[in-house]
């Protein structure tokens, strides 16, 4: 009894560490409800006067100061038999790509996806995300490779109505969270756009090269991130 004093100590101590930590968490759709009302307004201005520029240093604000640091929530989806699968259930560091059947993808787009999840599934989780049907879902999943899993919601299903809301219509589409294994959101980034007159060579160097910056410097590196409410640099 009197070995097992210190250990008992030990986890009294520990305990009350562990639960101000879980208190101190920022989720992700609370962290969207803090700082996307004003990022919208300043966005929609930006976009009125096309000043593109603008626009996009103001969604990197929004990221970089309001969304990183924050914690995804645990959002429900549906596999392509139709089961449910949850966020969490993904125990790696996971890069998630949320798309829908009318996103246009450049031509080196989805090669560049699966040339990626052929060399790092084995430390990395990716996860491509349909806002559609069953159906329609896996057709689009044949484009894809195994080391990828293919994902859909159906916005005409009420239950998903908080997860449409958060993860599509607050963001955009196509959109690609990079997070870490405990699901600790570490950059959010839109897809790669380039002219219709590219080669295949060139569109797949695009978007290799983009994708492979965000999961060599935050899925396979140490970058870490603190949770605070930081005002957002919005105007």
């Amino acid at each position: 009894m009197i070995k097992l004093l210190p250990l008992l100590s030990l986890l009294l101590l520990v305990s009350p560490i562990f639960a101000q930590q879980e208190e101190n968490k920022i989720f992700f759709s609370d962290a969207l409800s803090l700082h996307l009302p004003k990022y919208e307004s300043n966005a929609e201005n930006a976009y009125s006067r096309r000043d593109y520029k603008e626009a996009t240093r103001l969604f990197d604000s929004l990221v970089e100061y309001g969304l990183n640091g924050s914690y995804m929530n645990n959002f429900q989806f549906n596999q392509l038999n139709s089961k449910e699968v949850s966020l969490y259930d993904f125990k790696k560091p996971t890069y998630l790509i949320t798309y829908a059947s009318w996103c246009v993808t450049t031509e080196g787009e989805i090669p560049a996806i699966n040339e990626l999840a052929n060399k790092y599934s084995d430390e990395i989780d990716f996860v491509i995300l349909f806002w559609d049907d069953q159906k329609t879902t896996k057709k689009m999943a044949k484009s894809y490779n195994k080391n990828i899993t293919v994902l859909y919601v159906n916005e005409l299903n009420n239950r998903d109505a908080h997860v449409v809301s958060k993860l599509k219509h607050s963001l955009g589409l196509p959109t690609t969270f990079l997070l870490d294994k405990d699901k600790m959101v570490l950059d959010v980034r839109r897809g790669v756009t380039h002219a219709l007159n590219k080669s295949f060579e060139e569109s797949f160097d695009l978007n290799y090269t983009s994708m492979y910056d965000g999961i060599a410097n935050h899925l396979l590196g140490n970058k870490k991130y603190s949770t605070n409410q930081e005002t957002v640099a919005t105007n």
